[in-house]
């Protein structure tokens, strides 16, 4: 019977190890990642838009004593969704009492904005400064909303934009997923711009984007300055980074997180392959590809990491990559 329970045993712990290959692979081929987070990202900033704009056109804040006998109140809200470059979001549209709010944040009667999300991740962008943001409201709402009303939005926006970049964070982060974006972000014209990224896993399987900002293109001067705010905002430990080929990363993380490891991400390699190779071969040469990286995983640090992992009961840490 002793005999039989190893087998059988045995037997689990590979087919767990057989899952867990399958599991990682599609986690790190995983394309959508990134837009998922940015998805979330706009739907929550686009909501505070909603609320600022009812604060601005009502006078008062909620639960404010000068709002008591106004003549007019906030009246719950409804649910509408709209699509954006990133997936669908589901908006809560505030009412007023009086039937007298018209929101100007969304366009009437569409199910999608040419320009929503454009404005929405250059309000949010690190570095952009208070006058800055003031300009980007003036441009979404100033036809709508007298000069001091427009203000009294920016007043509301930009403690919220300052407390999401300078927000404490966690002390440690299993891994750290690094990614630059290109958009087409509306300033004067329409402008390829990279959208750095930086989303974090915690110990319990929490994920969370950690910052962001945007830059006419990628280079590691901008992901050093990143590194540094994330160290300076409390994230003390990493034990993986996940990134693309970036010229210097390596260096900028041995700067700021010595003792992390480092492995690129192959959704990156993957990106190179295809554009070195005839179309007709894609399949065929991607489906090869996949193979040999599940085969050569155990040499990786990151099957390294999942077994340190197992022996401190953190086994779904490293699941949660692919949730």
């Amino acid at each position: 019977m002793i005999g039989l329970n190893k087998k059988t045993t045995y037997r689990k712990k590979n087919s767990f190890m057989n899952d867990f290959t399958k599991n990682m692979a599609q986690a790190l081929f995983n394309q959508d990642k990134v837009n998922d987070f940015l998805r979330k990202e706009i739907q929550t900033a686009v909501n505070q838009l909603l609320e600022a704009e009812l604060t601005a056109f009502l006078g008062y804040d909620p639960y404010a004593k000068s709002g008591w006998n106004s003549g007019n109140s906030r009246n719950g809200i409804y649910y509408r969704k709209v699509d954006t470059q990133f997936g669908q979001i589901e908006i809560q549209v505030p009412r007023d009492r009086n039937g007298e709010f018209h929101q100007h944040t969304l366009p009437d009667y569409k199910q999608h904005s040419d320009v929503l999300e454009s404005m929405i991740i250059k309000l949010y962008a690190k570095g952009v400064t208070t006058r800055e943001i003031a300009d980007l409201i003036e441009k979404m709402y100033g036809s709508h909303y007298s000069p001091a009303q427009v203000s009294n939005i920016s007043k509301q926006m930009i403690p919220k934009v300052e407390a999401y970049h300078k927000r404490k964070l966690s002390d440690r982060f299993f891994c750290v997923y690094l990614d630059a974006t290109y958009l087409p972000l509306c300033r004067e014209t329409f402008e390829r711009e990279a959208v750095y990224i930086a989303i974090g896993i915690r110990p319990n399987g929490h994920k969370e984007v950690i910052d962001y900002c945007i830059a006419p293109s990628e280079n590691v001067e901008v992901w050093t300055e990143m590194l540094q705010n994330m160290r300076s905002r409390g994230l003390k430990q990493v034990e993986l980074f996940l990134s693309d080929g970036v010229v210097g990363m390596k260096t900028a993380l041995a700067k700021t997180y010595p003792k992390a490891h480092f492995q690129r991400c192959l959704v990156h390699v993957m990106r190179n392959i295809c554009n070195k190779v005839r179309v007709d071969d894609r399949e065929t040469i991607m489906n090869d590809f996949k193979q040999r990286f599940i085969g050569s995983l155990t040499r990786q640090p990151l099957y390294k990491l999942f077994m340190h992992s197992m022996t401190n009961g953190t086994r779904h840490t490293i699941m949660s990559l692919g949730i």
